[in-house]
């Protein structure tokens, strides 16, 4: 098979990986920068251009996106899927898993457990968008953050208040979120694939900070998972429609609480934590996508 790759970046880990896996089981790995195709549109024929050339021959499609461009990116990854091509992350997908709220909003209406969160465009009582969450400690999260970024623990009542009149003014979109004490600065990613946990990790917040991100200093270690965390972390991927995802939960005294669900999901923590081939278990599951589409 060809499987087009689109990554931003060959020399990073994630890419150097699906190159790796798909060589290893003997398909032809196409990297593609999504920035630089160039899309036609035209009656019965949508074709992609990449360097100058016209983009022919691919038989599967694995996005790597990364959420700065994810407009650009999921235009790249429709066009392909207009080409009745393979797409391991579909392209609604892609886009709904990166609407921070309108993915909360599915995960609720599923009944999947989450921290209670409030949204307010422009509210005149902050003191009462605060209360609605529990009050202080509370987390506030800016819509468009990644990687930890943007993400702020308010101890008490009056930074909470400033921290969201400081983003109001900016005119930034921001969750105010219930901060849970008992997950003691530590989060778990479990990593679906098809519908099935294939590895989970659990993320220790370095000391002096709550945010476990393994880019703000966070250390990872595997672990197994509950029942109930398997259900929940498949749930929330099929929920959002996502093939490929990492599902970020907290640990809590009524159960495992959805944070996040990521549509590019980085490998290097969960294989080098869990020691398994995350890589090869995505190419096998275009391996067996690809099959199908051809028996069909």
């Amino acid at each position: 098979m060809k499987i087009a790759i689109l990554s931003r970046g060959r020399n990073i880990y994630s890419t150097k990986r699906l190159v790796e896996a798909a060589e290893q089981r003997g398909h032809e790995p196409l990297l593609l920068d999504h920035m630089k195709c160039v899309l036609v549109i035209e009656k019965n024929r949508p074709h992609i251009y990449f360097n100058g050339k016209e983009v022919s021959g691919v038989d599967a499609v694995i996005p790597r996106i990364g959420s700065s461009v994810t407009f650009y990116g999921a235009a790249v990854v429709r066009q392909f899927e207009m080409m009745k091509i393979f797409t391991a992350v579909e392209s609604q997908a892609l886009v709904r898993s990166r609407d921070k709220l309108r993915s909360l909003q599915i995960l609720a209406r599923a009944g999947l457990g989450m921290p209670k969160t409030a949204f307010a465009s422009q509210p005149k009582d902050l003191d009462n968008v605060i209360a609605t969450i529990g009050g202080a400690p509370c987390v506030i999260k800016l819509l468009e953050g990644t990687q930890g970024i943007g993400v702020i623990l308010a101890e008490n009542h009056k930074a909470a208040k400033s921290v969201i009149e400081a983003f109001l003014k900016l005119e930034a979109n921001m969750l105010v979120q219930e901060f849970i004490k008992e997950a003691k600065g530590a989060d778990i990613r479990a990593f679906v694939i098809d519908g099935q946990v294939v590895g989970a990790m659990k993320r220790q917040a370095k000391e002096g900070e709550f945010r476990s991100n393994l880019h703000r200093g966070g250390s990872a270690t595997v672990i197994q998972l509950s029942p109930e965390e398997k259900i929940t972390a498949v749930k929330a991927a099929k929920k959002l429609g996502l093939g490929i995802a990492g599902v970020d939960m907290l640990q809590s005294e009524r159960g495992p609480l959805v944070m996040e669900v990521n549509s590019s999901p980085g490998l290097e923590g969960i294989e080098r934590a869990t020691g398994v081939d995350i890589a090869g278990k995505i190419i096998e599951y275009v391996e067996r996508n690809e099959f199908n589409a051809n028996e069909g």
